[in-house]
């Protein structure tokens, strides 16, 4: 019989974390102040609000050496703890079943999950950036965009705060989408050809993100019953809303962005 302390040991003998994986753990004190979160999330729209209006009479800024710096280091982090989370969960999810990845608090123990869940945490709050770039440019901001921006940043604080087990599925999907949007922008920016569907393959995996995100939260709350399982209503509720409504803004824009251009495109050829 699988048991959560069989396959918490397993882990550990298979999974080595790296030195700077076992550094001061933040923890406790991203644990303390979680709720800055909000502060955070609404100074960022005041800033959008300000920084639009201040730039109504100005002439976009080019800044393209800094947004190719810039989308190439969250590219580059992306692809480092897509590596690293991915190959824990997808082992822990061998090794245990899927219930136990979304389940049991053991993982979220472990320290390479530790490591990068705090940094995952952190780098939500460095992604605000994008929208300075969008705004100094003089580029549309869509309100998926800051929308999503703002509410990811609050919800991963919570489930951080919370320890939720079924975190490590958000962020290890989240850390993979990003990596190849972040390439992406990267070659965007510099101005490097690139395959002309890789923008709807984004769209595309972050529309499955958002379906699979609210499975696993489903699944969470199927589960919570049984002995071990750690989860809340309200993390249910907040992932389930989130999720949800991240759904129909992304496939919004797929459809507004990829379809109807083309429906529009051959009515007229008629």
């Amino acid at each position: 019989m699988v048991t959560a302390l069989n396959v918490s040991r397993d882990m550990g003998q298979l999974f080595r974390p790296y030195d700077f994986e076992t550094t001061r753990d933040l923890r406790p004190f991203l644990e303390e102040y979680w709720a800055t979160a909000f502060p955070i999330a609404l100074v960022y729209l005041l800033l959008i609000i300000v920084g639009q209006s201040s730039m109504k009479a100005r002439k976009g800024f080019n800044l393209q050496g800094p947004l190719i710096l810039w989308s190439f280091s969250l590219a580059l982090f992306s692809i480092l703890g897509t590596v690293r989370t991915w190959g824990y969960m997808g082992a822990l999810m061998h090794r245990g079943g899927l219930k136990h990845t979304v389940c049991f608090t053991d993982s979220t123990e472990h320290p390479i999950i530790k490591f990068w869940s705090c940094l995952f945490l952190l780098s939500k709050v460095i992604e605000l950036g994008d929208t300075a770039f969008i705004i100094l440019r003089k580029r549309p901001l869509i309100f998926v965009h800051w929308y999503h921006h703002s509410t990811v940043l609050v919800f991963t604080s919570f489930g951080y705060k919370n320890k939720v087990p079924s975190g490590g599925w958000f962020m290890t999907m989240n850390f993979g989408v990003h990596s190849i949007m972040y390439t992406y922008y990267t070659l965007k920016a510099a101005r490097v050809k690139h395959p002309r569907l890789l923008p709807m393959l984004i769209t595309s995996l972050q529309i499955l993100q958002m379906v699979m995100g609210t499975v696993v939260g489903i699944l969470t709350y199927i589960w919570r019953q049984e002995q071990g399982c750690r989860t809340t209503a309200e993390q249910f509720f907040w992932s389930f809303v989130l999720y949800s409504t991240y759904f129909i803004l992304f496939a919004h824009f797929f459809r507004q962005t990829y379809i109807w251009p083309q429906v529009k495109t051959k009515t007229k050829s008629h």
